[in-house]
């Protein structure tokens, strides 16, 4: 893991009040516009309130993933700013709503804010429903756990709740070096299944290192005639590469596409040929992070930071997660 140190924000030493309601403040990343990178913004905002059913956390680090920037350059299902985005969190409970037992103030955790519309962890405090967090397990730093609940509970979700990978079974895993992907091939494995993953040649020795069984240069190699007899292909990159994906999948296997959207020709094309597809887009869910935690606190499951950036440069991340050569994850550090 490389760490970019330059402008670490210090640990606050007491709540600031804004000028008007005497309310605490925060800083957070925000943006009037759409656009490249430069239109996020560190400003200082008023501190949220736990409402009923909710937790206050306060936020030690948070992902950046590629919905991130997509909603940062489109607005997606935000539609226009202002907003602050981040969806990953891992951190410390400051205060509880009305109704809250699962959790107390001073607990540690992690979770996933409510995707789409919960985005806000990129703030150095956030709400959200109680049953979008568990604990921390102790094998995890906060940079770690922050990394890990947005990818997955997507991974898990794809390979679990909809494909339903069994052991023994041959999982196709594409962008296998990637968020998603690096997370996938080890849930996979820790199911018993025999896992392929598609990577440039650079990143074949890590993605070995996750336990995939066999790793495709999709540079220099057709996966179509590399993978045959899929059970369950995962495709977080959909075009041709979905369409193509349904050719290595035996009769009833399964393609999850974690890319929702225009998937008539795909439904199509996997009826023609005996198998199945479905897309999905990942939902906050506590049972999927309770068994996520687990497999992480077993050692069967870690996530690979590829670089931090304090909260102050959220920019700087999100250009580097555009270049697309990102291997695993990026994080915000929000504390020290």
């Amino acid at each position: 893991m490389t760490t970019n140190t330059t402008s670490q924000p210090t640990e606050p030493t007491g709540p600031t009040q804004t000028a008007q309601s005497g309310r605490p403040t925060m800083k957070a990343i925000s943006q009037d516009v759409l656009g490249d990178p430069d239109v996020l913004k560190e400003v200082e905002v008023a501190r949220p309130k736990p409402g009923v059913g909710q937790i206050l956390v306060a936020v030690h680090a948070a992902g950046v993933n590629p919905t991130d920037w997509k909603h940062r350059k489109l607005g997606y299902f935000l539609g226009e700013p202002p907003f602050t985005l981040g969806w990953d969190v891992s951190g410390v409970v400051e205060a509880v709503g009305i109704g809250v037992s699962l959790f107390t103030p001073g607990d540690e955790v992690f979770g996933m804010l409510p995707y789409p519309y919960g985005a806000g962890s990129h703030a150095e405090y956030v709400t959200g429903p109680t049953r979008a967090f568990v604990r921390r397990p102790d094998r995890l730093s906060h940079i770690e756990a922050g990394a890990l609940p947005l990818v997955a509970l997507t991974a898990w979700q794809a390979l679990v709740d909809n494909a339903q990978v069994e052991a023994g079974q041959r999982v196709l895993v594409h962008a296998a070096a990637g968020g998603v992907g690096h997370v996938a091939v080890q849930i996979a494995k820790a199911r018993g299944a025999y896992v392929i993953g598609t990577a440039s040649a650079a990143k074949h020795d890590f993605v070995r290192g996750l336990g995939a069984d066999e790793v495709i240069d999709y540079r220099t190699a057709d996966f179509v005639e590399e993978a045959r007899d899929i059970d369950v292909v995962l495709d977080p990159l959909g075009g041709e590469d979905r369409l193509r994906s349904l050719e290595v999948l035996r009769p009833g296997g399964i393609l999850v596409s974690i890319l929702p959207g225009n998937f008539d020709e795909v439904t199509e094309r996997a009826a023609e040929l005996g198998v199945r597809a479905t897309d999905m887009l990942v939902e906050h869910d506590q049972a999927g992070m309770t068994a996520i935690a687990a497999l992480a606190e077993s050692g069967q499951l870690r996530v690979h930071v590829s670089d931090t950036y304090p909260l102050a440069e959220a920019a700087k991340a999100h250009a580097e997660g555009e270049t697309g050569r990102v291997t695993g994850k990026l994080v915000l550090t929000v504390r020290p």
